[in-house]
């Protein structure tokens, strides 16, 4: 089943960063959540993407919101990654793909001519009581933390 507007926060638990090692998303009701999914740590657009993340944290967290970015890479890259770049929020690792299952992110992609399945970019909000707000799919870097920022002030 597929994550829609409206439904509760998946309760899955996954591999994370920092001092969480593991996080049960279910636990985060009660605040406001950004779940970024992007393919590949330490590559030009999902560098990006974490950057702009994290230069608006602050702002985020002052609107009551937690900014978790997800992808298939092992916690150890996503440590490597997150210390190379300072973010300071939390990485979680879904090496199972459960979490990119449940929210239907996995796509058959084309790279350099060849086909390869990977995560499609797309972020997902969740008020404070859980409910899913708000979702982008397809979504393009340039500008995106800033509107996802908007979002969360809107809530």
């Amino acid at each position: 089943m597929t994550v829609s507007v409206g439904d509760m926060i998946p309760d899955l638990e996954l591999a994370a960063t920092g001092d969480d090692a593991q996080l049960r998303l279910r636990d985060l009701v009660g605040q406001k959540v950004v779940l970024y999914f992007y393919p590949k740590d330490n590559t030009p657009g999902c560098t990006q993407e974490g950057q702009d993340f994290a230069a608006l944290e602050d702002e985020f967290r002052a609107h009551g919101a937690r900014i978790l970015g997800i992808s298939r890479d092992t916690v150890r890259k996503h440590e490597n990654f997150r210390s190379k770049y300072g973010f300071g929020f939390t990485l979680l690792a879904d090496v199972d793909e459960a979490a990119c299952s449940a929210f239907d992110v996995m796509r058959e992609k084309n790279m350099y001519g060849k086909k390869v399945r990977g995560i499609e970019r797309s972020t997902f909000l969740f008020d404070s009581e859980g409910r899913l707000a708000r979702e982008w799919r397809k979504t393009k870097v340039d500008g995106h933390a800033a509107e996802v920022l908007e979002a969360v002030k809107a809530l």
